[in-house]
């Protein structure tokens, strides 16, 4: 199964719309600005800035007619990525330090308290074995989140990440 996301420029559906069945790196050239989106089908993660960067935001299947309260995007989205379905393992490494280093903990399933749990104080690199993650800055997955792919993120304060602390972490599951 493949995700469909639709952007509409206004609040309630309204105005433009611009679909997506993939990748969007930059909506500037579809959209003014977009107040509002519906996930069709799938898991979307949408961006505040273009090339995937800026503050992020998770969307599974639903409607979402004025979504400024509850991210605090402002009508900014300027790129979406389609998380694909993963079914599998998940497993990922997740490092006290930057470039892999200090204390280190493996990880299978969802973390509500990184700190708790771990008794790390700080997570500032990680490696992504198996499946998709979400990982968050406060505990009980709430706050600002980072979306993460198989792959390593040798330092969270070069991806733009600067002084925030992620204290929770959770599996994106197969229900995208």
């Amino acid at each position: 199964m493949h995700g469909k996301i639709i952007f509409y420029e206004d609040r309630n559906f309204q105005g433009r719309s611009y679909e997506s069945n993939s990748d969007c790196s930059d909506m500037s050239s579809h959209l003014n600005r977009c107040q509002s989106c519906k996930v069709e089908s799938g898991c979307f993660m949408i961006y505040n800035r273009p090339n995937f960067m800026g503050q992020q935001h998770f969307l599974r299947t639903g409607e979402y007619s004025d979504y400024q309260p509850m991210m605090g995007f402002g009508d900014c989205i300027r790129s979406c990525r389609m998380i694909p379905m993963h079914k599998g393992s998940f497993r990922m490494k997740i490092y006290e330090m930057e470039n892999f280093g200090g204390q280190s903990h493996e990880l299978m399933d969802d973390c509500d308290d990184i700190q708790d749990r771990y008794q790390m104080s700080n997570c500032q690199s990680c490696q992504v074995m198996d499946g998709q993650w979400l990982m968050y800055e406060q505990p009980h997955y709430k706050g600002r989140m980072m979306y993460l792919r198989p792959g390593e993120y040798r330092s969270f304060r070069e991806m733009g990440y600067d002084g925030m602390r992620f204290r929770s972490v959770r599996r994106i599951s197969d229900s995208c």
